[in-house]
């Protein structure tokens, strides 16, 4: 099952395919840790190239194409990781270190290169962007909730539904595509408003999980 492209400028593909095995996800979280440790290192770099960026949109109205190919491929090499471990769960082939794009792997991102940025934009979307994180916060968050000397554990929505995938996987080897569709448009709404705080986009994202 594919998730077509729409018309919005920042996208992901996702194809479930076969369904994965029943109990790799038991070690996934092991088998990431490679990937992990360069992504933090990426995702400084990506902070880095966000400052460099803000500055030559806010004088030149351009995000440097190179260092825009650079973020993009930051962001499709996380897309790529959380497709493969516990947003998505859903592939057992292992995510390719690459920032590039890939026809083997089933999940990807594509960021359409802006020619031309608002001057001032840059100042004001993370202010722009804040509907979107009080959505988006219970769909992916996790952690402990603390209150009058009480603590509970609390998981995102994104999470909840990957366990029971998990479950399933464990008991039937079947993947519930109504899931699938859910968390992966969770996951596209996210890596949107990433991309566009991220300053590589004018357009507001959509409040949409669908396409």
């Amino acid at each position: 099952m594919a998730v077509k492209k729409p018309t919005y400028p920042i996208d992901i593909t996702a194809d479930l395919g076969k369904p994965p095995s029943r109990a790799l996800w038991l070690v996934k979280w092991l088998l990431l840790i490679p990937h992990i440790i360069v992504l933090a290192l990426f995702w400084i770099a990506f902070v880095v190239v966000w400052f460099i960026a803000f500055w030559a949109i806010l004088f030149s109205g351009k995000f440097p194409r190179k260092l825009f190919d650079f973020n993009v491929g930051v962001l499709r090499w996380t897309w790529r990781v959380n497709f493969y471990g516990y947003w998505i769960l859903g592939t057992d082939q292992y995510p390719p270190f690459s920032l590039k794009p890939s026809e083997e792997f089933p999940a990807d991102l594509e960021v359409e290169y802006p020619e031309k940025l608002s001057h001032g934009l840059p100042l004001v979307k993370w202010i722009l962007a804040a509907p979107h994180y009080l959505v988006l916060t219970p769909l992916l968050s996790w952690g402990v909730w603390q209150a009058d000397e009480k603590s509970a554990p609390f998981i995102g929505l994104i999470f909840a539904l990957a366990i029971i995938v998990a479950v399933l996987l464990l008991f039937t080897k079947k993947y519930n595509k109504d899931i699938f569709k859910l968390n992966t448009g969770i996951a596209r709404w996210a890596l949107r408003v990433m991309a566009y705080v991220g300053l590589m986009t004018d357009e507001y994202p959509p409040f949409r999980l669908w396409e």
